[in-house]
């Protein structure tokens, strides 16, 4: 009998097998994403998941407010971090560079998922809205997830959940990032995605202590995230964001008449 395994499989089979499996992987966070994504939505509404901003373990406000504001600073140190240019660089000689992506939205929605887990309500009401009033801003939190998703799909949704990656790399084709776009929404706004978080963030008809804690920091780690962000693009699409830019408001359309006369 032989000491070696007998198989198959061509060389070329063979070596296509750790491809694949980093599409798997890609695929297997992606789903992983999708429902983190479902429990956000349940989670700020605050309706139907088990435990949401204003339902869960209680605590002594100063205890919560520390816990979650610890929560709150891991997600955005993660988020930040991984998300660098000088982190990616040294991060890919660990990982593949076609599961980079998919690895930063594996971290993202752990983070999350940590986030929701710990979250410790403080229930102090800062405003209640009766209807119809908290009819129309249910309403309008619904159209901030649907502005925020559809956001992703105007440049490339697959790219920046890390599948688009993963499945050039099975067919070894070259990757190349999304062209910089300017339709859709991006006409409007520069980050209609942000916009959207924005609006979820902040239409609520009941207003506790803790949401706004939430929506406090989240605005202020987005308006962090753009500044960072808008730097990177404008080294490196030059002249052409800049010009972007001056003409494009960053998260709230100018009213029909200001967007005319420029």
């Amino acid at each position: 009998m032989s000491a070696c395994p007998v198989t198959s499989q061509s060389p070329s089979q063979v070596s296509t097998q750790p491809r694949r499996l980093v599409l798997a992987y890609a695929a297997a966070v992606y789903l992983i994403f999708l429902l983190v994504l479902a429990y956000s939505v349940g989670f700020l509404a605050p309706a139907g998941v088990p435990r949401t901003i204003d339902r869960g373990p209680a605590a002594p406000w100063p205890a919560a407010v520390a816990i979650d504001a610890a929560l709150l600073l891991l997600f955005a140190v993660q988020h930040s971090v991984m998300a660098r240019p000088w982190f990616k660089r040294r991060w890919t000689r660990v990982v593949p560079a076609a599961a980079e992506r998919a690895t930063y939205v594996l971290c993202a929605s752990l983070a999350l998922a940590l986030l929701y887990w710990g979250w410790r309500p403080v229930p102090a009401t800062i405003w209640h809205l009766p209807q119809p009033a908290a009819g129309v801003l249910a309403g309008v939190y619904g159209l901030g997830w649907a502005l925020a998703l559809s956001a992703t799909f105007m440049i490339s949704h697959f790219d920046l959940f890390g599948l688009r990656q993963a499945y050039l790399h099975a067919r070894r084709a070259r990757y190349r990032p999304p062209a910089f776009t300017q339709r859709g929404l991006y006409r409007f706004v520069r980050h209609p995605l942000m916009t959207g978080f924005l609006v979820v963030f902040w239409a609520v008809p009941t207003m506790t202590a803790g949401h706004l804690l939430f929506a406090v920091a989240a605005t202020g780690y987005i308006l962090v995230g753009i500044w960072f962000e808008e730097r990177d693009l404008g080294q490196d699409l030059g002249p052409a964001y800049r010009s972007y830019q001056a003409r494009v408001p960053a998260l709230l359309p100018r009213p029909p008449a200001l967007a005319r006369k420029r």
